[in-house]
């Protein structure tokens, strides 16, 4: 039999796997800061406000970043700039462990200071995974793939939140760090190990990558010939090009609406259960999974949906946009919570909106169909600038509710009329979900003689 005989390989399958552990521990570390809140809260002797700015310190880094980390993906490609970027992260997680030895302003600074670090460094992680899903997987593949990466969010809070709230129990909020900065530190080297672009992996076989390749996957994106071509990115006719689409700027603005969702999960989630509902942290790290569970049901739901919808014929716009908008109309529910007292009642409440909310969280797809083949990193960065900006504004936005109402009534108010603005979005700006093409050459050759810039 030959190899163009041969059934395809499932490699593809493989390298999801990979993305999924390496998000569910970018999430996980993410989410060390809100386990230990409430403890450093006390030990700091912070404000609602002060909390708020300490939770948000990731997110401005993070956006920060974003611009460079894509350009980091399109020049050297997925593979190596994605193991620095889960080794740093690691790295920068298990020093937060060490903030205790300090003091007063000098602890606050250094929590801060680690945290915009930890925000750097995963700024290419979401850039990397689109580019990664774009080059291994066929379009009617994509969604699922998309949905289950993004999902790890989720699995992040079913597995490591009744653990971290353990470990600071018994342990104390120190153990947090050093546990979950040590995992992606081995983390880091199994990408390195076992990542690949499809061209070069040495266990895909030919009637794979034709199979991708037929589907719309883009199988040359992280080829080692690829990456090392000498083409230069023209970063800002980049961005200006992007940014001047209807379509991708309304994609971006829904993103910083979902996110407003999750900022709202990975931060004050956690307090509000402590504070509001008056839980100890042991019992809020383990009930905060219970959301968790039904936002990772339905994001992998949301994904597989959309891609039935485009193997049953319908167009692509259809495809994607009506997980987002059914989902995210579910995920406005969670405003029922401030009319009720009873904490069974909130959870199931709480279930139901993130169930909604990881259905509707199919951004990543959307970036993944859409993106230039030139600029598929920018492309993604930019989308999750827009998308990260919101774990800047969420948590100061929420510490300066309660500050001011002294009840988490407002804030749940904010987050739900965010997940209306997605539904508005994409309903009225978005238009037909397609791949965009630049207008104007954005890649510039260099001669390797005369040092001569040309467009491509």
């Amino acid at each position: 039999m030959t190899p163009h005989q041969a059934s395809p390989t499932k490699v593809r399958w493989t390298i999801l796997a990979i993305l999924f552990a390496v998000t569910t521990i970018n999430y996980a570390d993410r989410a060390t800061i809100a386990i230990a809140g409430p403890e450093l809260k006390k030990l700091l002797g912070l404000s609602p406000v002060e909390m708020g700015f300490v939770f948000s310190a990731f997110a401005w880094s993070y956006v920060l970043a974003q611009l460079p980390g894509g350009w980091l993906l399109d020049r050297f490609g997925s593979k190596i700039t994605y193991f620095f970027s889960i080794f740093l992260w690691s790295l920068f997680t298990m020093l937060m462990g060490t903030v205790g030895f300090f003091t007063g302003a000098a602890a606050l600074a250094t929590l801060i200071g680690l945290r915009l670090l930890v925000g750097a460094a995963e700024a290419p992680s979401f850039p990397g995974n689109s580019r990664i899903a774009s080059a291994w997987f066929p379009t009617a593949e994509r969604g699922t793939a998309a949905a289950i990466f993004n999902s790890a969010q989720y699995f992040a809070t079913v597995l490591f939140a009744p653990l971290m709230g353990w470990l600071v129990h018994s342990f104390g909020w120190q153990s947090v760090f050093f546990v979950m900065g040590g995992l992606g530190i081995l983390m880091a080297f199994i990408w390195l190990k076992m990542v690949y672009g499809p061209k070069d992996h040495p266990r895909i076989n030919a009637a794979e990558l034709e199979y991708i390749a037929a589907g719309g996957a883009l199988i040359d994106l992280e080829s080692k010939d690829k990456v090392a071509a000498t083409t230069k990115l023209d970063t800002w006719s980049c961005i200006k090009q992007l940014l001047g689409n209807r379509m991708l700027l309304g994609v971006y603005i829904g993103q910083y609406c979902i996110n407003t969702l999750t900022y709202f999960f990975l931060t004050w989630f956690p307090v509000y259960l402590v504070t509001e509902r008056h839980m100890t942290i042991l019992k809020a790290g383990f009930i905060a999974a219970l959301p968790a569970v039904a936002g990772f049901c339905g994001g992998v739901l949301g994904g597989v949906i959309s891609d039935k919808l485009i193997k049953s014929g319908k167009s692509l716009s259809v495809a994607r946009k009506t997980p987002i908008v059914c989902g995210m109309m579910l995920s406005m529910s969670m405003i029922v919570c401030n009319y009720v007292d009873a904490d069974w009642i909130v959870i199931m409440v709480m279930s139901i909106a993130f169930f909604g909310k990881g259905i509707g969280a199919l951004g990543w797809a959307v970036v993944a169909d859409t993106s230039p083949k030139e600029a598929g990193g920018m492309s993604g960065a930019l989308f999750n600038t827009f998308g990260n900006t919101a774990g800047i504004t969420t948590p100061i936005v929420i510490g300066y509710i309660l500050q001011q109402t002294g009840s988490f009534s407002g804030a749940l108010v904010f987050v739900g009329a965010n997940a209306l603005v997605t539904v508005l979005c994409y309903l009225f700006m978005v238009g037909e979900i397609k791949r965009f093409e630049f207008k104007t050459p954005v890649m510039r050759t260099i001669d390797p003689v005369t040092g001569a810039v040309k467009p491509v």
